[in-house]
């Protein structure tokens, strides 16, 4: 893919990508703005149209096109590069070698699918019953009907199969889409449609509602080679501005609510579609915020979700939170009919998933007595686990203070627990996350610096005119005497940084120790006193 990439570069100027998200002003030979994401107060985000390429300062990213789309939409190279195709029209099957017969199938399959979406749209505005069961008992305003691209499929059992065919899709074509049934008929009929859209706004499948009590009331698109449930988060191309203002997502369980909340103002609002959430889920979300509110039923599958989540979410660095002052009503959509405003002060009172969680159990078991007390610790000690070291700590302590025992009482539940889902060990980047490394690297190369071989110089193009544009902004005018300075005091912070990161890791492994395990725990305690040495010096 690296000639569709070249080609899209010579077509889009990154001042023009980078600015239909932020407002840039030119400022000599490069353009400068505002982060997007909300970190500086002074402008400290940097175009260069000469090299390319983009450098934010304040949040210390940079790169390409391609990693700026990825970064403020919080979707994949691929999308990104779909994405950035589309607007450069460059058509990327002309690139894909073997994979052009599936590029050509997932093409049609987007443009049935298209068709399909503004079919059904135009149905719902000819049929005046479905109008007043969307407008009126849906409570929904023309604005969202519009931004979400409701519509309404008709009861015939080919009406859209007849459209589509006289348009020149085989039916295999509107298999590959999902809009057939078993029997070649239409997949949706006599249903309020809803379209699924994807990162980059195609639609990719739709998600039905019955307009009467029968059965079954929701009727999603099957897997297909463009949807996959596992992957897929409703509402997220409508959400992703706001949550990357804003700074927080919630998830609620319908679609509807995703609606709903939209219209309320609450337009950070997404759903897993179909599905329960999936570790692809919060990492996708997980790129735009690290701050995720659950808004869930307080039921018990309310709270095998909440559960769930938080082992996922365990490694990741996200901050888990649950909704739930819904006062009488049974969920965000039946809240927000009661007055929209009461769903957006709910959405500001979230309280920390694991409290809400221990509440719950709280309420499940008798704490006066000892099979309750037992109950509850195990359950507790369970889920303390999957968090990071200082908040297991906290937790424990709490749950001790709960139950009135003393916090070592309690390492038995937690010692005969299931381990994590997933361990993911640090890779050593956060090293780098304070800019540290690019700031030496940028005094070695352009200000010619002589370190030996200590370090790697980066062959990337890319990277090297990015870490120009650091040195540029920060030592231009500095002397050489002062470059070299400035190099060993930032080398002996690199190095600082290195050894806190290391503790922190060995301290990681301690806490996942089982209390038997006495030789391994003092060989990680002796690495830990050598490392402290190390730093004090």
């Amino acid at each position: 893919m690296n000639d569709a990439k070249e080609e899209i570069r010579a077509r889009l100027a990154i001042e023009d990508v980078v600015g239909q998200y932020i407002e840039l002003k030119r400022k000599g030979r490069t353009f400068e703005g505002h982060s997007p994401w909300g970190v500086d107060k002074t402008p400290s985000f940097m175009v260069s149209p000469e090299k390319g390429i983009w450098h934010d300062f304040s949040a210390n990213r940079g790169g390409d096109i391609f990693s700026f789309v990825m970064e403020v939409e919080g979707i994949s190279f691929r999308e990104a590069l779909e994405k950035l195709a589309a607007q450069a029209g460059v058509d990327l099957s002309k690139y894909s070698g073997g994979d052009k017969q599936v590029a050509k199938k997932k093409a049609r399959a987007k443009e049935a699918l298209e068709l399909a979406c503004k079919y059904y749209q135009v149905c719902l505005s000819k049929n005046k019953p479905v109008c007043e069961y969307v407008f009126y008992k849906r409570n929904l305003n023309r604005p969202t009907v519009k931004e979400f691209r409701i519509g309404y499929s008709p009861k015939e059992g080919k009406a859209l199969v007849d459209f589509l065919t006289k348009r020149g899709f085989s039916r295999q074509e509107m298999t590959d889409a999902g809009l057939l049934n078993r029997f070649s008929g239409d997949m949706f009929r006599g249903r309020m449609m809803v379209p699924f859209i994807d990162t980059t706004g195609n639609v990719i499948g739709f998600t039905a509602r019955v307009l009467d009590k029968s059965e079954p009331k929701y009727l999603n698109t099957p897997e297909t080679i463009l949807f996959n449930k596992g992957r897929f988060i409703f509402g997220f191309y409508q959400a992703k501005e706001a949550i990357r203002k804003s700074g927080f997502v919630v998830i609620v369980e319908g679609n509807m609510d995703v609606i709903s909340s939209h219209q309320a103002g609450v337009k950070e609002a997404v759903a897993t579609s179909g599905t329960a959430m999936t570790e692809m889920h919060l990492r996708a979300l997980s790129k735009l915020t690290d701050d995720i509110r659950l808004a869930y039923d307080g039921d018990e599958a309310g709270v095998k979700a909440t559960e769930r989540a938080i082992k996922m979410a365990g490694d990741m660095g996200i901050k888990l939170s649950v909704i739930s002052d819904y006062g009488a009503a049974k969920d965000p959509d039946e809240l927000i009919q009661k007055g929209a405003d009461l769903w957006v002060s709910a959405v500001q009172k979230n309280m920390p998933a694991v409290d809400w969680l221990l509440s719950k159990y709280e309420e499940r078991f008798d704490l006066k007595t000892a099979d309750g007390k037992q109950e509850y610790s195990d359950l507790a000690m369970d889920l303390l686990k999957y968090l990071p070291k200082v908040r297991q700590r906290h937790y424990r302590q709490l749950v001790a203070k709960k139950l009135n025992v003393e916090v070592e009482d309690l390492g038995e539940a937690a010692k005969n627990g299931k381990k994590r889902l997933k361990e993911v060990k640090t890779s050593g980047k956060s090293i780098e996350d304070d800019g540290i490394l690019d700031r030496i690297l940028s005094i070695l190369i352009y200000g010619k610096i002589n370190a030996g071989n200590d370090f790697e110089v980066p062959k990337d193009k890319n990277k090297l005119a990015e870490l120009e544009m650091i040195f540029d902004r920060f030592y231009k005018s500095w002397a050489k005497e002062n470059l070299e300075v400035e190099f060993e005091e930032l080398c002996k912070k690199r190095q600082k940084k290195s050894v806190e990161i290391e503790i922190k890791e060995l301290n990681d492994e301690l806490a996942r120790l089982n209390d038997d395990e006495e030789d391994k725990t003092n060989e990680i305690l002796r690495k830990i006193q050598d490392l402290q040495k190390t730093e004090k010096k």
